[in-house]
């Protein structure tokens, strides 16, 4: 019996074995284009940035500069991305003989970990423009 059911969710265990592999590379590769968006919009601003620092403004407030328009487009995509996931995992859950309840805060715990892996790349962009002397950023005009 146990080698029945165990021969029943061989493909399952593929599966998930395959979507991990897949999740973690998909992580990255949106991770690096998110890195060399961040890196061009830097670049893009960086004059921007130096006549902001020469009237004062702050390392902190110039890094929420940056990263204020990376978090509104990474809200929008998450607000658009959950309730898809939600009903192709419901969709994929109904396949099964014991049914699990789908918890909200799985979508909100997954929304969250996206959220500060934009973050995380993108302020360590932010911060690096942040801190360029802008005499030399200036200089160049």
């Amino acid at each position: 019996m146990d080698t029945v059911y165990q021969s029943q969710y061989e493909n399952e265990q593929k599966v998930a074995v395959l979507s991990k592999y897949f999740a973690g590379l998909a992580i990255l590769i949106s991770c690096l284009g998110l890195f060399g968006l961040a890196a061009f919009t830097a670049e893009r601003r960086l004059k921007e940035i130096g006549i902001r620092k020469v009237l004062g403004s702050s390392e902190a407030r110039i890094v929420y500069l940056l990263s204020s328009d990376f978090t509104k487009i990474v809200f929008i995509a998450i607000i658009i991305a959950l309730p898809i996931s939600y009903f192709a995992a419901r969709y994929w859950l109904d396949g099964f003989a014991f049914k699990v309840q789908l918890q909200a805060w799985y979508f909100i715990a997954a929304g969250l970990l996206a959220m500060m892996i934009a973050w995380l790349t993108v302020g360590v962009q932010a911060i690096r423009a942040a801190s360029v002397n802008p005499a030399q950023c200036l200089k160049i005009e």
